[in-house]
């Protein structure tokens, strides 16, 4: 587990998703030979709540760019 506990404001779904992303994409390239198939990114609104899953597999990464 990786966790971000400072969080930001994100305004919109889709700018949630893009960050997520950003920090699989991050991630992968740090460690790019790990079996990244069962991770994911969750974020969690002010109050706690799952409000975005996004699976690393979801995200496109070109392993032999690392």
């Amino acid at each position: 587990m990786v966790a971000d506990l400072r969080g930001r404001r994100i305004p919109t779904v889709a700018l949630m998703r893009l960050h997520a992303e950003r920090i699989a994409l991050d991630l992968m390239r740090r460690g790019a030979r790990l079996d990244w198939s069962a991770w994911h990114v969750e974020v969690y609104d002010a109050n706690g709540r799952v409000v975005l899953t996004k699976a690393f597999t979801d995200v496109r990464y070109d392993h032999t760019a690392a």
